[in-house]
């Protein structure tokens, strides 16, 4: 009996499958599964008995009534507060603190090496506990601008809707920080791809710093302050101290809610992230097409 060899082509998607086949698997197992459970449970009405689990379908009547009852409101309160007073005025920061950060460290220093590890090293040990427990200790960082009067400043001077998430924001700077560890990598691995023989000629051009800055570096690295753009709204979404995470999980466990309710704000939620990243993608095009045209 002749055996069919198989064809060049096959052999090498066969070992492309096989390397990937874990994740496949995993995705499987533990994200389409538990996706497709919580759309079920987001349309129903789930109560948890002695015996098991009951669900009853009840269509979109879950989305109504996360809108109409009081647990609703705060849901959709937080969700509010996290997009105009947390995500508009975080991004900003930690992306241009990054960005300074990586043209910092890709100084030819003493021991750069070092420095690269301690802005990377809140990445590794910082969670959701840990940052609270820092925010209660005090040491977010309000304890410093309440000392020169920088917070009464700000709440004397601008409205009460700009002052409060601009005294957050200096109230968690150093938290915020925190959160630039993959970005500040990022932008480095991009400042390095950077000719140094453009800076040389534009130096020679009697270009400065800072017309070398606006002209090389930052359209060098606009496809990756979009990328990291999108990982730090992820970040900052998916970080179980988020007023929106915990207000969900508050509602997973509460007895008029349950399952069914938290399910259907877990899905507004993800849907108004992929929203967000959805326009800034949108954005991000049109700036390219503009740069191109342009050249």
């Amino acid at each position: 009996m002749i055996k069919k060899r198989l064809s060049r082509k096959t052999r090498e998607n066969l070992i492309g499958y096989s390397f990937i086949g874990v994740w496949i698997i995993g995705f499987l197992v533990f994200m389409l599964y538990p996706l497709i459970n919580s759309l079920i449970y987001s349309l129903s009405n789930v109560q948890i008995t002695g015996t098991g689990i009951v669900i009853t379908f009840q269509g979109f009547q879950n989305f109504k009534n996360i809108f109409q009852i009081e647990e609703g409101f705060s849901f959709t309160e937080a969700l509010v507060n996290f997009i105009f007073k947390e995500l508009i005025f975080q991004l900003p920061i930690i992306i241009v603190f990054s960005i300074i950060i990586a043209m910092l460290l890709n100084q030819k220093i003493k021991g750069r090496g070092f420095f690269r590890t301690v802005f990377f090293l809140p990445v590794i040990i910082a969670s959701g506990p840990v940052i609270k427990e820092l925010i209660s200790q005090g040491a977010g960082g309000t304890n410093i601008f309440e000392t020169y009067g920088f917070i009464a400043v700000i709440e004397d001077t601008l409205n009460p809707v700009f002052a409060e998430p601009i005294i957050k924001i200096f109230s968690e700077i150093i938290i915020i920080f925190w959160f630039s560890g993959v970005q500040i990598l990022i932008f480095l691995a991009g400042l390095q791809k950077i000719d140094k023989q453009v800076y040389e000629a534009a130096k020679v051009d009697g270009a400065g710093a800072w017309q070398s800055f606006w002209k090389i570096t930052l359209p060098a690295l606009m496809n990756l302050v979009f990328i990291n753009a999108i990982y730090t709204i992820v970040l900052l979404a998916t970080f179980s101290e988020n007023e929106v995470i915990v207000n969900i999980k508050a509602n997973m466990f509460n007895f008029k809610t349950g399952y069914g309710m938290a399910s259907a704000m877990a899905w507004i939620y993800s849907l108004t992230v992929l929203l967000i990243i959805g326009l800034l993608g949108l954005f991000a095009r049109i700036v390219s097409r503009k740069r191109r045209r342009g050249y």
